[in-house]
């Protein structure tokens, strides 16, 4: 069976999608080919991961009248038929979500080709509800997505495919945390607070929690390993209490995050679907802080979802202050019946199994294929 993974873009876009062709892979021994353009993660991140990598011209939407709107028919078709080559030896093609995708998932309907969408976010993107009519089934992480599809629509949860080693988290824990508290320099017996805001950080956040790391500089039962992004890594150093009996460990980026997530008790993060999908999947309580400006608020929407499951709080990032987080932390850090069941809910809720569950669905639509 021969696969075409479509899309891309940003690392969040990337990673649940280099999972996917790792489990076609190894359960299905699937041949698995990468579209994606020269200028997102992919065009590095997949190479890297050991899968053929072909380059496709794809533009984002433009929703305002401009020259460039005019245009980008005549680009999209240019697009699609540059695409058909790789698609006409596909059995099916699998579009993650973006624009990156489109010109594959048109080739593949146009050449008969069964597509199966994956859509990441509570509030579904443009691209994946405009294509949703052309695919045989539509992948949902979020329940709530299947709403927003036509009603013929075929859609079915899988979750958000995870990398092996952070779904790994729930049974290797100990070990992990044990290795996390030598190579991050974090000491056993306190509680440890994870804050991040993505790869390339959130500097809102992290300026809340450096407040909130002098607020809570006394805490002796405490640390906080704050993960800041590499453009503000320094700046952030320098706000942090330079007495008091709190640990603080910074670092501009961490590539090992089942590390991370083996030894927190509590994470501080975006609501961004990588995060959710991997925070839920550790079986970890969260304080999610929504990314204000995402498309249709779809973090916000995420965030909801598990806070309705009872595993997170929402804190909007019009409310965040260092104040109001230090409030948060110290109202669950020192509460550990309520942050024990926050876990077990945020566990229920997660899906450390989607990329095998996604997986499935991929071989059943390209059973039918030619």
């Amino acid at each position: 069976m021969k696969v075409l993974i479509a899309g891309g873009g940003t690392a969040g876009h990337v990673f649940p999608a280099l999972a996917l062709a790792r489990r076609l892979a190894d359960d299905h021994g699937a041949e698995v080919t990468f579209a994606g353009t020269a200028t997102g993660q992919e065009a590095t991140l997949v190479p890297a991961a050991g899968f053929p990598f072909v380059e496709v011209e794809a533009k984002p939407f433009v929703r305002k009248v401009s020259v460039r709107a005019l245009r980008a028919p005549i680009t999209a078709l240019g697009s699609v038929r540059r695409s058909r080559p790789f698609v006409r030896d596909a059995d099916v093609v699998v579009g993650m979500g973006g624009f990156v995708s489109v010109p594959a998932v048109l080739a593949a309907s146009r050449m008969h080709r069964p597509v199966v969408l994956h859509e990441q976010n509570a509030v579904p993107g443009l691209a994946n509800r405009a294509l949703a009519r052309m695919a045989r089934v539509v992948a949902l992480s979020f329940p709530e997505a299947a709403s927003t599809f036509p009603r013929r629509a075929r859609t079915v949860v899988t979750g958000n495919p995870i990398r092996e080693a952070i779904a790994a988290v729930p049974a290797e824990r100990d070990s992990l945390a044990t290795m996390a508290r030598k190579e991050l320099e974090l000491e056993e017996h306190r509680r440890t607070v994870v804050v991040f805001g993505g790869s390339q950080g959130a500097l809102h956040v992290d300026r809340a929690a450096v407040g909130a790391c002098r607020i809570l500089r006394d805490r002796g039962d405490l640390q906080v390993l704050l993960l800041t992004g590499p453009a503000h890594h320094d700046a952030m150093v320098r706000g942090l209490p330079r007495d008091g009996s709190l640990v603080v460990r910074t670092l501009p980026f961490l590539d090992r995050m089942e590390l991370a997530y083996a030894v927190a008790d509590l994470v501080v993060a975006r609501a961004g679907a990588a995060t959710v999908a991997e925070v839920t999947a550790c079986g970890l309580p969260a304080v999610f802080i929504p990314y204000p400006y995402a498309t249709a608020r779809h973090q916000e929407a995420n965030a909801r979802a598990v806070q309705r499951a009872g595993g997170a709080t929402v804190l909007l990032d019009d409310q965040l202050t260092p104040e109001e987080l230090a409030d948060r932390i110290d109202a669950l850090i020192g509460h550990e019946e309520r942050l024990r069941a926050m876990a077990a809910l945020s566990a229920a809720w997660g899906r450390p199994d989607a990329a095998k569950r996604l997986a499935e669905v991929v071989v059943e639509a390209a059973g039918g294929a030619r």
